[in-house]
């Protein structure tokens, strides 16, 4: 019901804001009187609506934009196609690669470097494929990584979480947990970097491992984790590090974990375990890293280009 004091408030509001009204509504008068008697105007009006309908698909939205076109929902085709390709193989080997957020060219050489081996299974990307969650940063690392002649997976870096990277990673790749098998290996790939949710998300997502776990088949003999953020690094919960290790130690065969974040490649051993924490360069150091597992052991190499 519109009372008194509607009113009230709203003569102020007019009386303020009549002179920027009457400039507009003048403005449009003129305009339609000018197309009205000017035969040339009205040509120029239709010229200007055609072009703006045969030119929508010319239109440049917002950097941050999330509407994707192309390959969508990633993970899941990957991993199947990992699955199938690696059923009952005794060797695995695959390259791990990170950060190859700007380094446009030099992620071309790390893709070209590793078709070139010809003996790699897949490839891991521990995260930020972008700068600063740019839509076109995510279209175009994709782009390149699709000329891998692999199957290839990325987890979630931090710098994907940027504005709306979150968004665009879940519609182009999918969860941002997830996991699968290789023949005897199980591989476990999370999201580490609470510092981007302001600590108040379950970052690590302890309900997700201990699922993962459980639905882990007794034919695995090894298991690997990948992650952005290690444990101890400004964006992990290093609240929860000592709850973190313990359940990693859950799983079957824990054989080591590989990450990225920090640009420089380093063998690391957070915890008491004995479990080494492997950390890929980024792509500007033009290196990756080649890992080679049977069922009961692997190895390692550092790869630079």
């Amino acid at each position: 019901m519109v009372t008194r004091a509607h009113f009230v408030s709203f003569f102020p509001f007019f009386f303020v804001h009549a002179p920027v009204f009457y400039y507009f509504c003048t403005s449009i008068a003129n305009i339609v009187h000018i197309i009205k008697r000017n035969f040339i105007a009205r040509y120029i009006l239709l010229a200007l609506v055609l072009l703006g309908h045969q030119g929508c698909d010319l239109i440049e939205y917002h950097p941050y934009d999330a509407r994707l076109e192309g390959p969508l929902h990633m993970t899941a085709s990957m991993t199947a196609r990992i699955v199938e390709q690696c059923a009952g193989k005794d060797t695995l080997r695959f390259a791990h690669i990170s950060d190859t957020q700007r380094w446009y060219d030099e992620t071309k050489e790390l893709v070209r470097a590793i078709n070139r081996r010809g003996d790699i299974d897949f490839v891991i990307h521990t995260g930020d494929l972008s700068d600063f969650g740019l839509t076109k940063e995510f279209v175009w690392q994709r782009t390149i990584l699709n000329g891998l002649d692999m199957p290839w997976v990325c987890v979630i870096g931090n710098h994907d979480c940027l504005a709306t990277g979150e968004d665009v990673y879940h519609t182009m790749f999918g969860d941002d947990n997830f996991s699968f098998n290789a023949s005897f290996a199980h591989f476990t790939c999370i999201n580490t970097n609470a510092f981007e949710y302001d600590y108040s998300a379950s970052i690590p997502d302890f309900n997700f491992i201990k699922h993962d776990i459980s639905a882990v088949p007794d034919s695995i003999s090894q298991t690997i984790v990948a992650m952005h953020a290690r444990p101890g690094s400004e964006q992990f919960n290093n609240n929860v590090l000592d709850y973190f290790a313990q359940m990693l130690n859950n799983y079957p065969g824990l054989a080591f974990c590989i990450c990225g974040h920090d640009h420089h490649t380093e063998v690391l051993h957070p915890f008491d375990d004995g479990v080494p924490y492997y950390e890929c360069g980024s792509a500007k150091t033009r290196t990756y890293i080649v890992y080679t597992l049977t069922r009961d052991s692997f190895t390692y190499e550092a790869v630079e280009i």
